[in-house]
């Protein structure tokens, strides 16, 4: 079975000879050059790799987060953004629903999705452990609605918020 890669439908990509790009093609962002320049709470941090500003992105976020052991969110949705957490050390736990009644855990390798207007509550499982995740949302706002749902966990030490929220 072979495919023919000369007639892609190219119709909504840009004049090639009208476009650098060098300029505005692909984008490698090194590891060592993320932007810590972001809203920092104590014992997290996080770090912006693709937004508008360093890549261009007019529709996506990434970035890393590091949440110090024992760190948990009080309960709250992001709007209609959708959210994509990858936990690349520690453990996660995920507590979701109208009272925060579901929970998961997550670890290395592990991809939790949270869908818009979902209640959650964000928390670092382990006591003694970094939990470190990188973080992909549908889009750049920062957007962040707190709820009056009394948390299963309360918050303590730390309170965990991702990289794009003040």
């Amino acid at each position: 079975m072979s495919e023919d890669h000369g007639s892609h439908d190219h119709s909504h990509a840009p004049e090639q000879a009208s476009v650098d790009w060098r300029e505005h093609g692909v984008k490698v962002i090194p590891a060592n050059s993320l932007d810590p320049n972001t809203a920092q709470t104590p014992g997290m941090n996080r770090a912006a790799a693709i937004n508008q500003a360093r890549a261009g992105a007019e529709k996506i976020w990434a970035g890393t987060v590091t949440i110090h052991a024992n760190a948990k969110t009080g309960a709250h949705h992001h709007g209609d953004l959708e959210s994509i957490i990858y936990v690349v050390k520690g453990k996660a736990r995920m507590r979701w629903g109208e009272n925060l009644e579901f929970v998961a855990e997550a670890g290395p390798g592990d991809f939790i999705y949270v869908p818009p207007y979902v209640p959650h509550q964000e928390i670092n499982a382990s006591r003694d452990e970094t939990l470190e995740c990188v973080l992909v949302r549908s889009g750049q706002e920062p957007v962040v609605v707190n709820l009056d749902i009394e948390p299963v966990e309360k918050p303590e030490d730390v309170a965990w918020t991702d990289p794009i929220h003040r």
